[in-house]
């Protein structure tokens, strides 16, 4: 199963994040509680908040372009992530401007990803590591990255098969209607 991603939206959620952190956030706590959001997410609501592909890697899940731009120089990293947020320095990512809008953020959106943040942050990277481990979902990729089909998350959280098939028909619409319209 897989959803189109949604890059302006991504970078809003990731810099709500970093503006509920005071403007600047530790990248690797951002890359886990935005994992943990869109997690909590597709559980309640069978779709993601940033629509983002997720994969298990060494130091455990995570959102696979997200993570990629928390790594890129600012020329190659896509131009909503480089108009929000600045690049990693000091693994410490920070706000470009205070007024980020979140207009592409429902309010349940909004609300999520702030229970998620006071949740998750007071957590260092130790202990979000381990959590993420913990996660049902998570496979060891042996230095390497696997991915991980959003189905399986809905299915370890009680969904039923026909509610997933229900989840998987609306993605595979949504990723039609988008090649279509180019």
């Amino acid at each position: 199963m897989k959803f189109v991603y949604k890059p302006i939206k991504a970078a809003q959620a990731a810099a709500y994040l970093v503006r509920l952190s005071g403007g600047t956030m530790d990248v690797y706590a951002l890359i886990k509680i935005l994992y943990l959001a869109d997690r909590k997410c597709l559980v309640e609501r069978g779709r993601s908040i940033t629509t983002d592909a997720m994969v298990s890697m060494p130091l455990g899940p995570v959102l696979s372009r997200i993570y990629d731009e928390t790594k890129a120089p600012a020329e190659i990293q896509n131009r909503y992530w480089r108009e929000y947020l600045t690049e990693r320095e000091d693994n410490l990512v920070s706000l470009r401007r205070e007024d980020c809008p979140t207009d592409e953020l429902s309010e349940y959106e909004r609300r999520l990803l702030r229970s998620v943040y006071e949740e998750y942050r007071h957590l260092g990277f130790t202990d979000l590591k381990s959590l993420t481990h913990s996660l049902p979902e998570y496979t060891d990729p042996q230095g390497s990255s696997l991915p991980i089909d959003p189905a399986l998350i809905l299915e370890q959280a009680g969904w039923s098969a026909e509610d997933i098939q229900d989840v998987r028909m609306s993605a595979n619409e949504e990723a039609f209607a988008r090649a279509l319209c180019g």
